[in-house]
């Protein structure tokens, strides 16, 4: 709840200390009743801090309270593809945001590791200028991660998360339902009536990729058997020549085709514009994907998934973690967060069902 005199915003510790024209740290001591900070903080600033967090309704995580004693409050950031290249900010941005709110919350910094060196176009980890002990423990973030480097911090001891399901034994992370997402709309298509689908996606190995894929072709099986199965055509690509995925898509005579990237399926878009090929009437389109920075041109069928609230969870589940007072229980250790759609203006019954 916020007062006539607090904006309608996000109320985090930062906010308090700018109402209360205070530091954050002041907020932090206030709120931890640390002694030996309180006897530096003047009287009336402490009641002054108060009495915004009364008025702002402001509740501190409790993992936060019980970190406050904990190593050196610095969560370390690991991506195995560089974060800010442009192509790689639509990926990364709100993971980060997620990330940045969260640590915000529990008071803590954060230290993101850019000295990794990078192999067979991905980064490394574990090298010889290592500083991962630096931190008190690790996000990590990557569409692929090395599973050799995920087995030996388990082995290690070292307290991590991973943003994102991960195929490795012991591995704690927070991660986003896209087999069941997928299978979704795939099941809809299929109940407006297409049976012949193609699908292009991004050719990884990445779990989230692998789960887009199973709910593709699980779906299918599921609806129609093997044979619906078998007259998919699956396309994988690195997005380096859609015009040749497009041209495969038209000769497929597939009446739906469904795209893991939304930046694919506008070049796709343009494409059917150019070609006279109406969509949804002729082709609908599924995306597997939000649209980046921006948004798009067109209101896709897609899946939504919760990149920032991914984040944020995987950080508090690493608070937790490092909390010595806090038992987390197994199956706390791997968390699956649901993946909404929207419905979009890109789905329709195929044209031969209406005509």
């Amino acid at each position: 709840m916020t007062t006539s005199k607090t904006p309608s915003r996000r109320i985090t510790q930062r906010r308090i200390a700018e109402l209360a024209g205070v530091s954050q740290a002041t907020v932090s001591l206030v709120l931890n009743d640390k002694a030996d900070g309180a006897a530096r903080i003047p009287e009336e600033t402490r009641e002054r801090v108060l009495k915004v967090l009364r008025e702002t309704g402001y509740v501190a995580d409790p993992a936060a309270r019980r970190l406050a004693g904990v190593g050196n409050k610095i969560l370390g950031v690991f991506t195995y593809e560089p974060a800010f290249p442009t192509e790689s900010q639509d990926f990364y941005a709100p993971l980060l945001s997620g990330i940045e709110q969260a640590a915000e919350d529990l008071g803590c910094d954060l230290l993101l590791f850019t000295s990794a060196p990078v192999v067979n176009g991905s980064r490394r980890l574990f090298h010889e200028h290592n500083r991962l002990r630096l931190a008190d423990g690790c996000l990590l973030l990557g569409v692929e991660m090395d599973h050799a480097e995920l087995e030996h911090l388990v082995a290690d001891g070292f307290p991590f998360v991973a943003v994102g399901r991960r195929d490795v034994e012991g591995v704690p992370y927070v991660a986003i339902d896209y087999a069941s997402g997928t299978a979704a709309l795939i099941g809809q298509a299929w109940e407006l009536g297409h049976r012949r689908f193609a699908y292009l996606h991004v050719d990884s190995r990445g779990e989230s990729v692998l789960d887009r894929r199973a709910g593709v072709v699980d779906e299918l099986e599921r609806r129609g058997g093997a044979s619906a199965v078998e007259q998919l055509l699956t396309i994988p690509s690195l997005g380096d020549d859609l015009q040749r995925d497009w041209a495969a898509i038209r000769d497929s005579g597939a009446t739906v085709v469904v795209v893991e990237t939304a930046e694919w399926a506008e070049r796709l878009h343009e494409f059917a514009a150019r070609d006279g090929v109406e969509v949804p009437r002729q082709l609908s389109m599924i995306v597997l994907s939000e649209p980046g920075r921006g948004g798009g041109s067109v209101e896709f069928t897609r899946l939504s998934p919760p990149r920032t609230a991914l984040a944020s969870a995987a950080t508090s589940l690493l608070a937790r973690i490092l909390d010595p007072d806090d038992d987390v229980r197994p199956d706390e250790l791997r968390q699956t967060l649901p993946c909404p759609a929207i419905a979009g203006v890109t789905l329709a019954g195929p044209a031969e069902a209406t005509e």
